[in-house]
């Protein structure tokens, strides 16, 4: 098997309960959030072997995110940078990661399905095709 390039992993439509917010409601009462996460490695050698020990740790990555969701953030920018430098200092081998939180019902002043926010670490020459199906 030839694999010539590194893969992408990704979690979307993570799920969570948390306090993120300005408004005192919203740390009280708290909101749904969705994260997506994407992530580039090396996984060539799981590829071929076809063993997990060769593999990127999915529940380790949700692990990370979920410890960060828990710690309430006034802003989306905050909880969604804190998730990027923990996967990053993790020893998890991602050398591009990608990370979006949605807020569900912000209070805007008016409706609006979801606030998003995106936080990009790495470089990567497909960002534009990520951020398009992201």
């Amino acid at each position: 098997m030839l694999i010539d390039s590194d893969m992408t992993v990704e979690l979307v439509g993570m799920e969570f309960h948390s306090y993120h917010g300005c408004l005192e409601s919203e740390r009280k009462e708290g909101n749904t959030f969705m994260v997506d996460f994407r992530g580039k490695a090396s996984l060539k050698k799981a590829a071929k072997s076809d063993d997990l020990n060769d593999a990127q740790d999915y529940a380790e990555v949700y692990k990370i995110i979920a410890t960060e969701m828990e710690k309430p953030s006034n802003l989306l920018e905050n909880v969604t940078a804190r998730i990027v430098d923990a996967i990053n200092r993790s020893s998890l081998g991602f050398w591009f990661v990608q990370v979006r939180v949605s807020k569900k019902n912000p209070p805007v002043g008016g409706l609006c399905s979801w606030a998003r926010v995106t936080a990009t670490s790495g470089a990567d020459l497909d960002t534009e095709s990520y951020n398009e199906t992201f």
